[in-house]
């Protein structure tokens, strides 16, 4: 580099250097977090529920009633069968109803006591506890499985990991093909699976829910519920200061810290929390109770069983950690006065309503006519002008036999004069079947006047109570 001059002055150039670049990262980077194992009261409750959803999902299939499956979604046929119940695509309104309650009841448990549904019954938590359950029995507890993966690939390592992915592929492809074995007759299922004669179909099925509940249940976890489940997001707006949630009890617990089980904690000035961060370990989510509710808290109940354990060991009062509203935990009310607050006005109006609509679908079902009937004039015949003077209209009429037996049905038509039918009027339609048949029906010409004019056809069961009336329309010619 020359040197300039400036005014007969040398002038030596400054270097400018430019500062280091720095990367800044938007995204976190993923932790994996093991949950540590814990026994107490919410814990059982979780077990107990693994247990009741799990057999009714595995069990449900096997069962039969009569000679058909028990409960069956046979979309190729489009009937839906729960167990004395035959549904049609026409019977559409009470799935309707189904997810009606299905929402109240989310809103009313929510309401209650925040996330229950996701602490205990929802499917991503209890296939998360069934697959760790697995890989605590494979690889061993929490600190023997954190050990294992900060090490080196060894055979031992390279054993358990393939043992436990073993078990969880072939874990999962059984919950596939039962779940194929509501929509596909599940014996049939079975027998084609040992033929290896499943079609593509339900071969992708299998597959797809399969590998669904691996990757959910064995890899994503806790992700499920904090990135792609809506249910996290929108929690806060059924959430208020009455809501039973899981709760730290800042007052009593702080300031935290370790000290020794003889120590006096009034000269120590410690609260009741040793921070022994258990309450972390056994967090499925890997939060912090003690910062205070967030959104990531599941309501399990986790952390509440190990802080009691904790609490016993050291010799202080349970419930540092426990379900609690914000109300109670600011006014320091008693369990009975907690409890009292709970069942606001807000609480018995969706439990009112959901009650309202529990009621009107079973009073539905047991009012329902076991037998469904289309009316259609046939447009490919006119009205017309027959023997002895008399106008003849010809009719389809589709009778569906929504039960399980063989039916008899007797078909009548009033609405104008002498109204007479003159094809066939009695009809068998087998169990769970449909027929459309042609229905003639005739009028004295002079029974009305020329023009359209309303008829009404009583279809009624022979071997059933039941009856229905559909409304059609008469043709008179000029």
């Amino acid at each position: 580099m020359t040197n300039a001059t400036q005014n007969g002055k040398k002038v030596i150039p400054i270097a400018v250097v430019e500062p280091d670049e720095e990367m800044i990262s938007l995204y976190a980077a993923h932790k994996k977090i093991y949950p540590r194992s814990v026994k107490g009261v919410f814990s059982n409750w979780r077990w107990i529920m693994v247990w009741v959803t799990q057999i009714i999902f595995y069990g449900l299939p096997w069962l039969e009633w009569g000679q058909r499956q028990a409960v069956l979604f046979d979309l190729s046929v489009r009937r839906f069968y729960i167990f004395g119940l035959v549904l049609y695509p026409q019977d559409f309104i009470y799935l309707t109803g189904m997810l009606i309650i299905a929402a109240l009841s989310l809103f009313l448990f929510t309401a209650v006591a925040g996330r229950l549904w996701c602490g205990y019954a929802c499917p991503q938590t209890v296939y998360t506890e069934i697959f760790l359950w697995i890989e605590k029995q494979v690889e061993g507890d929490r600190a023997a499985r954190m050990r294992r993966d900060e090490g080196g690939l060894t055979a031992d390592k390279l054993g358990r990991k393939a043992g436990k992915h073993f078990l969880w592929i072939v874990f999962s492809l059984w919950t596939g093909f039962t779940f194929v074995g509501y929509f596909v007759p599940i014996k049939d299922l079975g027998g084609l699976l040992l033929s290896m004669n499943l079609a593509a179909w339900e071969m992708f099925w299998v597959f797809f829910y399969g590998f669904a509940t691996y990757g959910n249940a064995g890899f994503m976890r806790e992700q499920v519920c904090l990135h792609m489940c809506p249910y996290a997001r929108f929690q806060s707006a059924m959430f208020d200061k009455d809501t039973l949630i899981v709760t730290y009890d800042t007052e009593r617990g702080e300031p935290r810290g370790a000290r020794s089980k003889k120590a006096d904690l009034s000269k120590l000035k410690l609260g009741a929390c040793v921070d022994c961060s258990l309450c972390v370990q056994v967090c499925p989510t890997g939060i912090d109770i003690r910062n205070g509710l967030q959104y990531q808290c599941i309501g399990c109940g986790a952390c509440a069983d190990v802080c009691d354990t904790v609490m016993d060991k050291v010799g202080y009062p349970r419930g540092l950690v426990k379900y609690s509203t914000e109300n109670a935990m600011e006014n320091h009310w008693t369990q009975k006065q907690t409890l009292r607050h709970v069942f606001r006005p807000r609480i018995l109006v969706y439990t009112s309503i959901l009650l309202a609509i529990v009621l009107a679908i079973f009073v539905s079902l047991a009012m329902r006519t076991p037998f469904k009937v289309d009316v259609v004039r046939d447009r490919g015949v006119m009205a017309r002008v027959v023997d002895a003077g008399k106008t003849e209209n010809v009719y389809r009429l589709q009778i569906m036999n929504a039960t399980e037996a063989d039916q008899r049905y007797k078909i009548s038509v009033n609405g104008l004069p002498n109204l007479l039918i003159t094809s066939d009027v009695t009809f068998k339609v087998e169990s769970t079947k449909a027929i459309t048949v042609p229905v003639r029906v005739q009028a004295p010409f002079e029974a009305a006047t020329p023009g359209s004019h309303v008829i009404h056809f009583e279809i009624e069961s022979l071997d059933s109570p039941g009856k229905l009336i559909e409304k059609s329309t008469f043709m008179i010619p000029q």
